[in-house]
């Protein structure tokens, strides 16, 4: 029996999980991580304090596992999309006020104005991320940096993706993931890679007139051999044997995708991931590029290998679902009352929706007239709008938990119909697809798995794994550690379907239809206020 590792690094935490060849899950650990968030949309991380968090959550990892070091035959790593700066040897370099803040984090919304003047030239690698690039993406970030601090743009020696920062310290290897720089980067691989015309074009020609040196000459497929391997200082710190093989990494969300589109049953073309955490992410994969207005991509292997990736989702999901909640009179009761049940007030919520209640019908009745656009970040997908703002229509006097839980329905449908506008206008552009894989902390309720079922009309499918991200991280390991296997071939050995959740009835779907329609229309008033 083979054993793989899988690193994760979240927007709060850095956990590890040791998986056996068929994709069980043997241990975990996990380390939380800070993140400062400041005036200005500015959120900040510590790539010293992550590095030191990933250490601990792979001993504890492999501590629960009972595996031992030299049996762990491959490591995988998937990290959120932010950006690392880095000085001369590796030193980290201020992206703020703190000079221990090397990192941008990808919720970051400082570069906005640097992307709508990006947006303004309609370069044709902006084709590539749907027509409109967003703030959260690198290069909006890197032009903010050298806008607002030129010494620190000036003295850095390499700029990272945070995945491929874990991945060069975890071996040494300066090559990039070609997940992280299509995706995030605008590197377009069939249209021959980096464009210098784009990075002279928006203000970043320093770039291109070094060869692209501190973003990346090396780009390799996910699951790509690095190095030899661990180094030995890696390997020490992280309590494994010098030389385990390390394979380019993903953007967590793409791992994600990775650990649950291949299972048995249908083809990964067939299904789309929805990655259901603070934020959401939506991964197609098809056979040949399809654009789609206001989607990102489309991406060459930013997933599977071989196959064409379209990407949405929200800026704010499970986050948008606390706000929400935050907004109303009986939040501080509830949530007291969710502590002492031990559960998250998502779930203490949930519990209470589903209560006495006949039925999917009886459920969405209590959000009846109540109608919420979870926007609070924007718009990510298909209207790439950062500007518009979050819409709740439809509230009363009442302020008891009642009235909470109600909320917290008419909340879940929002994020439902986001959803559903980024299948239809994916359907527009001819993706079609049968299936939802979903995965993310705050998908895994039954509730919240039937309601987007409805919402959608589609069935969503819930992995056998509770770790799925860190399944597709382990897939990226066991790649890595055999080089002459089929992805597909590792993908369906480790990963499986547990439950689908089908669509309810018709009247249930009608009443959805008529909720839809209401949301288009409040959002739509949303974005024109905020023009």
């Amino acid at each position: 029996m083979k054993y793989y590792l899988g690193i994760d690094v979240g927007t709060g935490s850095a956990r590890a999980g040791v998986f056996d060849e068929t994709g069980m899950l043997l241990g975990t650990g996990k380390q939380d991580i800070s993140l400062f968030q400041g005036a200005g949309h500015r959120v900040e991380q510590s790539s010293s304090e992550i590095w030191q968090a990933v250490c601990t959550a792979t001993r504890a990892a492999l501590g629960s596992s009972g595996i031992a070091p030299q049996s762990i035959a491959g490591i995988g790593f998937d990290a959120t999309c932010s950006l690392v700066v880095l000085g001369e040897g590796g030193a980290p370099l201020p992206v703020g006020d703190d000079p221990a803040r090397d990192i941008i984090v990808w919720m970051d919304h400082r570069a906005t104005e640097q992307a709508d003047r990006i947006n303004a030239t309609r370069h044709r690698v902006l084709d590539y991320v749907g027509g409109v690039i967003s703030p959260e993406m690198e290069t909006p970030k890197l032009l903010w940096l050298k806008e607002n601090n030129p010494a620190v743009f000036d003295a850095a020696w390499q700029f990272f993706d945070l995945t491929d920062f874990l991945t060069w310290k975890a071996t040494g290897a300066l090559a990039r993931s070609i997940c992280t720089v299509t995706c995030k980067w605008t590197y377009v691989r069939k249209t021959g890679g980096w464009d210098a015309s784009y990075f002279r074009e928006i203000g970043l020609a320093e770039l291109a007139d070094d060869g692209f040196a501190r973003i990346g000459t090396e780009i390799v497929e996910a699951a790509t051999a690095l190095g030899n391997g661990l180094t030995d200082a890696a390997a020490a710190e992280l309590g494994l044997s010098a030389g385990t093989p390390v394979g380019a990494g993903l953007i967590d969300a793409h791992a994600g995708g990775l650990g649950t589109v291949g299972a048995a049953g249908a083809a990964p073309a067939d299904r789309l991931a929805y990655v259901f955490g603070t934020s959401s992410c939506t991964m197609t994969t098809t056979h040949d590029p399809v654009f789609v207005p206001g989607v990102w991509g489309p991406y060459y292997a930013a997933m599977v290998p071989g196959m064409w990736l379209n990407e949405g989702g929200q800026s704010a999901a499970g986050a948008a679902i606390a706000q929400l909640l935050r907004h109303h009179p009986a939040y501080d009761e509830a949530s007291e009352k969710a502590r002492a049940a031990g559960l998250s007030l998502p779930d203490w919520l949930g519990e209470k929706a589903t209560l006495h209640a006949d039925g999917m019908q009886e459920i969405l009745a209590k959000a009846a007239g109540l109608h919420v656009v979870p926007e609070f970040l924007g718009n990510r997908a298909p209207f790439a709008d950062p500007h518009t703002r979050a819409v709740i229509a439809g509230l009363g006097m009442k302020d008891d938990i009642k009235s909470l839980v109600a909320l917290y329905i008419a909340g879940l449908c929002g994020i439902g119909y986001g959803l559903r506008q980024i299948i239809d206008a994916q359907a527009e552009k001819g993706i079609s697809i049968r299936s939802i894989v979903i995965s993310g902390g705050a998908g895994r309720s039954d509730l919240v798995r039937q309601i987007l079922a409805d919402a959608t009309g589609l069935t969503v499918e819930a992995p056998e794994t509770d770790e799925p991200v860190l399944l597709g991280a382990a897939i990226l390991g066991a790649l890595a550690g055999m080089p002459a296997a089929r992805a597909a071939d590792v993908m369906e050995g480790m990963t499986r379907i547990h439950r689908a959740y089908n669509p309810s009835g018709y009247a249930i779907l009608n009443r959805h239809a008529k909720r839809f329609a209401a949301f288009k229309d409040l959002q739509a008033i949303a974005r024109q206020l905020a023009e």
